[in-house]
């Protein structure tokens, strides 16, 4: 596994449903096109997995 995670959040969560806008929130993301670098653990890798139609994720 990597040391951390380098997440983009590529298409709008204006449709998505309220829980996946919840934890697009919560992974730091609030407009499209921006970065976040968090640390490569379980419990951002499941919220990744429940937005995965949204974000684009690079290990660093």
């Amino acid at each position: 596994m990597a040391e951390k995670l380098k997440i983009t959040l590529v298409k709008s969560p204006i449709g998505a449903i309220p829980k996946q806008r919840a934890t697009v929130e919560a992974l730091g993301l609030r407009k499209l096109h921006k970065t976040v670098e968090l640390p490569d653990n379980g419990a951002v890798r499941g919220m990744i997995q429940n937005v995965r139609h949204l974000v684009k994720v690079e290990e660093i």
